[in-house]
């Protein structure tokens, strides 16, 4: 077994590799900022082609998730955790408790709760060896439909900027990526009479997606299917140089983490394109909210549900301030953010420019 503890110079405040050779776990863990709180952010477990590449993601993801407790003006601070392996091949319980020992050793500056290839189950078995664990069973569960309901309150926001109407019906909607968060989106985009296409690379969240009203769109027509919104739910940096081109939309806004591939290069050409942007951790920060209200002590899903209609009103304050200063959608939205990093945990409304930002 191998733990380092390392700094970087990317601004986090700690990255831990663990390495177990009995049970196969590489993973990585990163906190980012605890300014706000301890750094709360999910374990993705992911079959990375290189460790590298699943560096440069725990890193990103974390920093994100930094951004998101903040622009959603929760006392909380970004942190984010992968595992290297197939999960449906190389998970185990094993696995599992030997990862949540390593949380253990970051005596709760980091708190795990679920992501990509981990589910509500492994969640509680992970907590068997750490007490550091958010979203389990029988509290506030499964964050994947709060996920949902942001990004789907996102899109709406997203249509009225672009449109001058948030109305669904007819509307054409491209949904990337059918897990549980995409799987969710669909189901409350038929619900009110969008017309949904959807892609997966795996075939049975395909299913999933069609059983629940969507159309089936290959991976060439993700891109340039002419639709009102595209809606990236699965990895990011699905917009640069390359896709950004092709895109037939009036609004992206989705709930996968990172979608700009390089952020000031391609939200300015989805600018320039007159595509709305709504900043990805601002959309999809549902989830966070979500297991939030499990953490004040006692959950209430209603109060969660609440609390998540907030994201409709920080995605119009991020337009404003977008407006009023001459930025970029996510630039707009990280300064949102780090007005809240500064200000400290007690600063719960901040006025930028005449609007109250929480």
């Amino acid at each position: 077994m191998e733990n380092s503890l390392f700094p970087v110079q990317t601004g986090h405040e700690t990255v831990q590799v663990c390495m177990d050779p009995a049970t196969g776990l590489r993973a990585i863990i990163a906190v980012h900022d605890t300014r706000l709180g301890p750094a709360l952010g999910g374990v993705r477990m992911w079959n990375y082609a290189t460790e590298e590449e699943a560096q440069v993601d725990v890193l990103r993801l974390a920093r994100g998730m930094t951004y998101k407790a903040a622009a959603a003006g929760l006392n909380l601070g970004g942190g984010k955790a992968v595992i290297i392996g197939d999960s449906r091949r190389e998970k185990s319980d094993a696995l599992l408790r030997r990862f949540g020992q390593f949380v253990e050793l970051l005596g709760g500056c980091y708190i795990t709760a679920e992501d990509v290839g981990i589910g509500t189950r492994d969640i509680s078995i992970i907590g068997e060896t750490t007490s550091h664990v958010a979203g389990l069973a029988g509290q506030s569960g499964d964050p994947s439909p709060f996920t949902a309901y942001g990004t789907f309150l996102s899109i709406k926001a997203g249509l009225k900027r672009a449109t001058g109407s948030e109305e669904l019906s007819g509307r054409k909607v491209m949904v990337q990526g059918t897990g549980h968060v995409g799987l969710a989106l669909v189901r409350l985009l038929r619900k009110e009479g969008a017309v949904v296409f959807a892609h997966d690379v795996r075939d049975d969240s395909l299913r999933d997606a069609v059983v629940a009203g969507a159309r089936l769109a290959t991976a060439a027509e993700v891109y340039s299917r002419p639709v009102d919104v595209y809606a990236p739910c699965a990895l990011g940096a699905t917009l640069n140089p390359e896709t950004i081109p092709l895109l037939r939309c009036k609004v992206v806004a989705g709930a996968a983490n990172n979608q700009l591939l390089d952020e000031d290069r391609d939200g300015l050409a989805l600018q320039k394109r007159d595509i709305v942007y709504v900043p990805d951790f601002v959309a999809n920060a549902g989830g966070i909210i979500n297991i939030s209200v499990e953490r004040e002590g006692g959950y209430d899903r209603n109060r969660a549900l609440q609390l998540t209609e907030n994201i409709r009103h920080n995605v119009n304050r991020v337009f404003e301030i977008a407006d009023a200063e001459g930025l970029l959608p996510h630039q707009a939205a990280m300064r949102l953010a780090e007005i809240r990093l500064n200000r400290g945990p007690h600063a719960l409304a901040m006025p930028v420019h005449g609007t109250t930002v929480v």
